[in-house]
């Protein structure tokens, strides 16, 4: 469900924060503060599921990988901080625009403040949901796959979605090719998140029966006990 959720309220956000992104001269006009206000806690509603995500998974994926394992609640807490330095940008973006404007304020230079603000949350987004999320997600399909707790078909979708979302990500730090190819680049990683989510509601995690390590040693402590 935690998953779901980032997934729902991190699309809800997005669209929520169109006025501040899109408008240039957002700080000077009219404003839709309360929308931009709504989307910021449906991204802090994203940063508390995240973090949810890691402490619920780390005690199961935790008997495969331990220090793979903590590394994950590692990347998924900094995934969260991230994106919580973009709310932070967004909202700053509103109280500029309700108590910034005066008499002898420059128009000029609140819009590039706001722009400036703009462009925080903009790298905000390309590192934390992009760059993060896709070594986060190689982590844990490479966790669930050597374990066979899901089946490897949704396993396989982390394994190649979270490379690809990083490197698209960095390819568009450098200019390489535009948001737009992103976007579809970014769909694996969208494809295995939803499908872990759904096969964990629907089914759960399956649970192989352990193998015993040294089993050779316990047959024989046992037949010198019975001996």
């Amino acid at each position: 469900m935690l998953f779901l959720i980032t997934e729902i309220a991190g699309i809800t956000g997005l669209a929520l924060y169109q006025p501040v992104l899109s408008n240039e001269n957002y700080v000077g006009g009219a404003g839709a503060d309360t929308r931009v206000l709504v989307g910021a806690f449906s991204e802090l509603i994203v940063v508390m599921a995240v973090i949810g995500t890691a402490v619920t998974l780390y005690p199961v994926i935790k008997r495969q990988n331990e220090g793979m394992a903590l590394a994950h609640v590692c990347g998924r807490l900094l995934e969260a901080a991230v994106i919580t330095v973009g709310i932070v940008s967004v909202v700053s973006i509103v109280t500029l625009r309700q108590d910034g404007a005066g008499p002898s304020t420059d128009d000029g230079a609140l819009a590039a403040v706001g722009q400036s603000l703009v462009a925080i949350h903009d790298w905000t987004f390309l590192l934390g949901s992009n760059v993060i999320l896709g070594v986060n997600s190689l982590l844990l399909a490479y966790l669930v796959y050597r374990s066979q707790a899901v089946p490897r078909i949704i396993a396989l979708l982390g394994l190649v979605g979270g490379p690809l979302v990083t490197t698209s990500a960095v390819a568009v730090m450098f200019g390489l090719y535009s948001p737009l190819d992103h976007a579809i680049a970014a769909l694996p990683v969208f494809a295995w998140e939803v499908s872990l989510a759904v096969h964990l509601i629907v089914k759960g995690f399956r649970s192989p029966p352990a193998i015993p390590r040294n089993t050779g040693s316990v047959a024989a402590t046992s037949t010198l006990s019975q001996a």
